[in-house]
């Protein structure tokens, strides 16, 4: 078969964006936390990088996107990606091989999990997170890629998710929440975030890995990945610059980390919506994004839940709000492969939406919640007072990030 050579290569270039943020993760969680624990949040991120390859290769692919229509999980057809050969398109996008997409796929199987870490920063055994990873990808996130993506029960009911608003930022989210309840709060106080620097090189990192996130979904080249590509800025920049009025106003200097966080929250809200919505909806999206994921941290403090890195409240609420603003904006007329949303009348289309984020929120926080309890009974999954006091990055690695 011959395939389109500029959606194909276009592809690629996505592909290595969206790889691009997995360590853009890595340096934005490492400038947050002390010094004492830079390597250790680090490594979270790029281990998922290898231990979901092999998964994604084994099983994790043919899990995701073969058999199962209308079911909760795939087949294991491609397994080992057997039958797969060098003339085999990708039947979503017949202009791209299959080794295409899957490598695409696995780039957003790769970042999932690593979002979570941020919540139990400081406190987390090295070995419980590589049992809970591979738990994770197996009975969260693949489901849900499937469900989604990939033909299963959700999409059969009409659901939308243009680039992973519950299938990446909703379920990382709530799952992370759970996860701060399960391991407590930090015992040890922690003086991060300890290069402000770091922070703003790793967001920039994620911002630009972010076209291929939002607009290379489209898997191909066309005006909705354009109109996704700028959509993706739009929001990004009117969230940031709405968290710093924001919290300028509430903490009375505008501080870098507000605007680098903001961006943040615009970027995770609008990914569910960022192929189907005008321009003018994404700036709202943005806009609603900073002021909702900036109290819902205000909140999460007053409770005391200690979600270190605030990945509930940006990635789990920003996700959330996304896809709720996707059943309200979707415009047939921006995408005809669409919806309409609520605001032009469509109800149902909202209620599906709105319906099927409350079960993924509800099924990954429990879920996890489980699993960790489970991993507990096996090794523990918390780090002692004492070794939390000396860092994770002598006690779990033998390695200081700095001397």
């Amino acid at each position: 078969m011959t395939f389109d050579t500029g959606n194909t290569g276009f592809m690629l270039v996505a592909t290595s964006l969206v790889m691009l943020m997995t360590p853009g993760l890595a340096f934005f969680y490492g400038g947050l936390v002390g010094r004492k624990n830079v390597l250790t949040i680090m490594i979270q991120s790029f281990v998922s990088m290898g231990v979901t390859t092999v998964l994604w290769f084994a099983f994790g692919y043919s899990l995701c996107f073969s058999g199962g229509q209308g079911a909760v999980i795939g087949d294991l057809k491609y397994m080992f990606l057997s039958g797969v050969n060098l003339t085999t398109a990708f039947a979503g996008a017949n202009s791209i091989p299959i080794w295409v997409f899957m490598a695409y796929q696995m780039m957003f199987a790769q970042i999932t999990p690593a979002l979570i870490t941020g919540a139990f920063s400081n406190r987390v055994r090295f070995q419980s997170y590589l049992i809970f990873l591979v738990l994770w990808l197996v009975f969260v996130y693949f489901p849900f890629a499937h469900m989604i993506w990939g033909g299963g029960l959700l999409a059969k009911w009409g659901v939308l998710d243009f680039a992973g608003g519950i299938v990446v930022h909703t379920i990382a989210g709530f799952s992370a929440l759970a996860s701060v309840f399960f391991v407590g709060k930090r015992r040890v106080h922690d003086k991060g975030p300890h290069s402000i620097p770091l922070v703003a090189l790793g967001t920039g990192l994620l911002w630009f890995g972010w076209y291929g996130f939002n607009a290379g979904s489209e898997l191909r080249v066309d005006a909705i990945t354009a109109l996704a590509f700028i959509n993706t800025d739009v929001a990004a920049s009117f969230a940031a610059i709405t968290w710093l009025i924001v919290a300028w106003s509430f903490e009375k200097k505008p501080k870098f980390v507000g605007l680098l966080t903001g961006s943040i929250a615009g970027l995770a809200a609008v990914t569910p919506a960022a192929g189907y919505v005008s321009t003018a909806s994404a700036a709202t999206i943005g806009i609603m994004a900073s002021i909702v994921c900036y109290f819902a941290i205000y909140m999460k403090n007053k409770l005391q839940w200690d979600d270190a890195l605030d990945v509930w409240g940006v990635h789990g609420v920003g996700g959330f709000l996304g896809v709720i603003a996707l059943g309200i904006s979707a415009d047939l007329t921006m995408n005809p492969s669409g919806s309409n949303g609520l605001s032009l009348g469509n109800s149902v289309f909202f209620f599906k939406e709105t319906f099927a984020v409350i079960i993924a929120a509800f099924y990954s926080f429990i879920f996890t919640y489980a699993m960790l309890w489970i991993i507990n009974k096996v090794t523990p999954v918390k780090v002692s007072i004492q070794e939390e006091e000396i860092g994770l990055d002598e006690i779990e690695h033998g390695e200081h990030a700095y001397l």
